[in-house]
């Protein structure tokens, strides 16, 4: 926030935001069954990283985090700092609550 009570919006390059959609989109692919990133996922995960540091070397922090226990509560969190939350909470709705809505009307 800046002093007029604006929320900063940080501006991330075209990769970091795509290689965190890929991330998020393929969970089946990039996690194993406990939700902690396989092999493929932390290739792309060290690619992301690798691109964000290259920018912004105030996330150094949250990156060794991420790095050293690569789970989806990290990766979330990770990604709620590089996209809107709106766009991070319709992937992962997507993902876990799958493609429908249902409503119930009175």
């Amino acid at each position: 926030m800046n002093i007029c009570g604006e929320v900063r919006v940080e501006r991330f390059g075209r990769e970091v935001r795509t290689l965190m959609r890929i991330l998020l989109e393929n969970i089946t692919l990039n996690f194993d069954k406990n939700l902690v990133l396989n092999s493929d996922g932390r290739r792309l995960l060290s690619q992301l990283l690798r691109y964000l540091l290259y920018e912004h070397h105030e996330y150094m922090y949250i990156a060794n985090e991420v790095r050293r226990n690569p789970t989806i509560e990290n990766i979330i969190k990770l990604a709620r700092i590089i996209l809107p939350s709106s766009e991070v909470s319709e992937i992962l709705d997507l993902y876990f609550k799958g493609p429908y809505k249902y409503t119930i009307d009175k």
